[in-house]
């Protein structure tokens, strides 16, 4: 195991994740908790017809200002928020949704659903009935539209839809999407005995003689490339030790031995220490690149990675998913083993085309053939540069920091009035300006006291509404957090014990103390700090007349409420900070009573954490400030919290995929059902969507998350979610900060503010009804 090092490394990998998208996140980064397969993210297909096409505007382009994109821009792997715009603007669902969340079952004609007074009419490409059985079962039929084409005038069909599905339901299927945990029918059977060559050559190891699943050859190939990679790997850990003043021994491999905490002999080469490492980690390649890494992930290293990341079946599986049936050109049946209340959102898959993302020559229903080999997700990846579909807009090209769209002439409800749209990545701090000055004509700025300062400066009336800038508030689906990963700030090496608990809580009760005044002070009324990690938009969420409701991280060690009503802010830092030191003498930290000081970790925790905060390099973020007093409040008793903010908004992004961040603050962009799965379930730290950034692993909370997706009674499901949420809490992997409103901003001067989509929502944004909208 690593020793005393963990903290340093992430402030060299450091990486930030993109700020949430324009259709449901605001300034700071957000956590993606769902694909753009499913409905419930707001996308461009669930729009209502409020008026006719009129003829495409030649000469006037759209700019819309963003923040940084990932270059994912495909409908199965974009993890990021504004990433995802890109994929939805090109793309179309299967389902779409309301003003309100609801799943819209009658695309097809249309159905007539009043939301503020106001009948809306929303259509879609398919329609829904859903039938449950006495058995348990349930079936949901599909009936889709035979008019429908993809931008390359292609027509859209139902194998396009099974295409889309077999993608998220392959064994080697890495993306974001969790689709294939629903309980279709047939799907276990269809994943087992497959996985990545990678895997299971490691597992063989370096003797293996049995070449029934590879031949000797590519294993051959494969250790060598890997040998080359550990090299590199180690001598990155050697590279880093001795910048960082670890190493003054003739011997730079040594600190690897000693400091990393690896046996080895004084003689070892890096490839020795490497495999020394690999055998430590039970050959899990994955996990040991990850924890372990100075730099690089020792997959980036190998010459030829992706080589083996192809499937290979060990055994028998399902040759098809039963539960997923064609039953004509433009209609298909799916069927499940038992209910799953999310199940109605993630069927309504992102339809891509089998055409341009698959091989036709490969899709043959009757025969299993599903439009790619199973477990060989290349020709799918080759594809995540230059998303394609039938949504109302078809990507151009990215470039300069600038994706281009062309308004898509096959678009089923007519090609769009303004042929070009351009997103344009842009600082935060630019975003108002820009469109106050007309280099912009909509984007979402960060919203807080000063920014609607400036908004009402602006404009001739002093409002947010005027003629210069037109301001769109609704809440945000989502919340903003403070993260605390299990796997690197625990004692020992267990990272549920109590004493690794009492770690996290100890920091955790600090960043909660701080909260009330940094949240207010940044957003002013415009944001309300919130006490479970869940959106206050989500029925689900704990309410403060519900029994059982308390502040979150407001007891001592012992179980003492640490708040009286009457506190101070100062008096409250007190107790929160009293609070803390009997938390970290339960976890074993040695404590000086004379200094009040902490002088010593106990095996495998630290004296210094890390946090990386997105505030592009100047601290401009809602929870800076409760960082900056936590540090303050560590340094009084001891402790060090190094903050990092890197200028970069990728930093964290990649800390995260790599598994190296001890804390970090972002925002998880909801969905409309509040499912816990893909988030807090065992099955996604570093496996599966790998979006359980907090490494939480607890049984009890994978079993009542299974039970609350399995119910159709909403209040159980409710109580449900109140334990599972319990639980996170008493992991101290989550601090929840801010429920905040959501800002998108127009420039009235340059957009006909007439044919923006009315009755903006939570779930309802202004890239509905896309194709009505018109620039003066």
């Amino acid at each position: 195991m690593k020793k005393g090092l963990k903290k340093s490394l992430a402030a060299l990998l450091g990486a930030v994740m993109v700020v949430g998208s324009l259709a449901g996140c605001g300034e700071e980064p957000a956590s993606v908790s769902e694909p753009v397969a499913s409905v419930s993210e707001t996308s461009t297909e669930t729009s209502t017809s409020v008026a006719e096409p009129a003829e495409v505007s030649e000469d006037k382009t759209l700019v819309v200002g963003y923040s940084n994109f990932s270059s994912k821009f495909s409908p199965f792997f974009a993890t990021t928020a504004y990433d995802q715009d890109v994929a939805s603007m090109t793309s179309i669902g299967l389902l779409s949704t309301d003003r309100e969340g609801n799943v819209v079952t009658k695309g097809i004609e249309g159905e007539v659903i009043p939301y503020n007074g106001t009948d809306y009419t929303y259509t879609g490409i398919a329609d829904l009935d859903i039938t449950q059985n006495d058995d348990g079962t349930v079936v949901y039929d599909f009936t889709m539209r035979d008019d429908i084409k993809f931008a390359d005038g292609e027509p859209l069909t139902a194998d396009d839809v099974i295409f889309s599905m077999y993608v998220l339901a392959d064994p080697t299927y890495d993306g974001a999407s969790s689709f294939n945990s629903l309980p279709i029918k047939g799907m276990a059977d269809y994943r087992s005995n497959m996985g990545m060559l990678v895997n299971y050559i490691l597992q063989a190891g370096r003797d293996n003689t049995d070449f029934s699943n590879w031949d000797e050859a590519t294993q051959t190939a494969f250790w060598a490339d890997l040998d080359q990679a550990g090299d590199k790997f180690v001598q990155e850990i050697i590279d880093y030790c001795v910048a960082a003043g670890y190493n003054t021994a003739e011997d730079p491999a040594g600190v690897v031995i000693g400091t990393w905490g690896f046996d080895a002999p004084e003689d070892a080469t890096n490839v020795d220490i490497f495999n020394i490492m690999l055998e430590s980690y039970g050959y899990d390649l994955a996990t040991l690149s990850s924890t372990e890494s100075a730099g690089s992930l020792v997959e980036d290293l190998m010459e030829n990675y992706d080589a083996y990341t192809k499937g290979i079946s060990v055994g028998d599986s399902a040759p098809n998913i039963a539960g997923i049936e064609k039953t004509g050109d433009y209609s298909l049946r799916i069927t499940m083993d038992t209910f799953d209340a999310t199940a109605i959102y993630q069927l309504g898959v992102t339809v891509a085309p089998l055409h341009y993302y698959g091989d036709k020559a490969l899709y043959d229903y009757a025969n299993n053939k599903f439009g790619f080999e199973k477990g060989d997700m290349s020709l799918i990846k080759a594809k995540t540069l230059e998303p394609m579909g039938a949504g109302p807009y078809k990507f151009v090209s990215y470039e300069n920091g600038v994706v281009t769209f062309e308004a898509n002439e096959n678009y089923f409800k007519g090609a769009p009035k303004i042929k070009y749209i351009n997103f344009k990545e842009t600082p935060d701090a630019d975003k108002l300006t820009g469109v106050a000055s007309g280099t912009f004509d909509i984007t979402d700025p960060s919203m807080n006291l000063e920014a609607l300062k400036n908004i009402k400066s602006y404009n001739s009336n002093g409002e947010i509404i005027g003629d210069k800038v037109y301001t769109s508030l609704v809440d945000n689906l989502g919340y903003g957090y403070i993260g605390i990963s299990a796997n690197n700030v625990k004692v020992g090496d267990a990272k549920d014990s109590e004493e690794s608990k009492a770690l996290r809580k100890a920091i955790a009760t600090l960043l909660a103390c701080y909260r009330d005044t940094v949240i207010n002070s940044y957003y002013g009324e415009m944001a309300t700090v919130i006490q479970y990690p869940i959106s206050n938009t989500s029925w689900a969420a704990p309410k403060p007349a519900d029994d059982g409701y308390k502040l979150a991280y407001s007891v001592d060690a012992d179980g003492n409420d640490i708040y009286t009503a009457d506190m101070t802010d100062e008096q409250k830092a007190d107790a929160a900070l009293k609070a803390a030191v009997s938390f970290l003498k339960k976890a074993g930290y040695t404590y000086d009573e004379a200094s009040g000081q902490f002088t010593a970790a106990p095996a495998g925790a630290e004296m210094t954490y890390e946090v990386i905060i997105p505030g592009g390099g100047t601290g401009d973020h809602p929870a800076y400030g409760i960082l900056t007093a936590t540090k303050e409040a560590l340094a009084s008793i001891g402790l060090t919290l190094e903050i990092n903010d890197p200028s970069d908004s990728n930093v964290l992004w990649d800390a995260l995929d790599a598994d190296t961040a001890d804390m970090w603050a972002a925002a998880w962009g909801a969905t409309v059902d509040p499912d816990m799965y893909q988030v807090y379930h065992s099955s996604n730290y570093n496996q599966g969507s790998k979006s359980n950034h907090y490494s939480i692993t607890s049984d009890e909370l994978d079993e009542l998350i299974v039970a609350a997706r399995e119910s159709a009674d909403q209040s159980y499901r409710k109580a449900t979610y109140k334990e599972c949420l319990s639980i996170i809490l008493d992991w101290a992997v989550e601090v929840p900060t801010y429920q905040r409103q959501n800002a998108i901003v127009f420039s009235p001067e340059r957009v006909n503010m007439d044919t923006v989509t009315p009755d903006i929502t939570t779930f309802w944004g202004w890239m509905n009804d896309l194709e009505l909208l018109e620039m003066n």
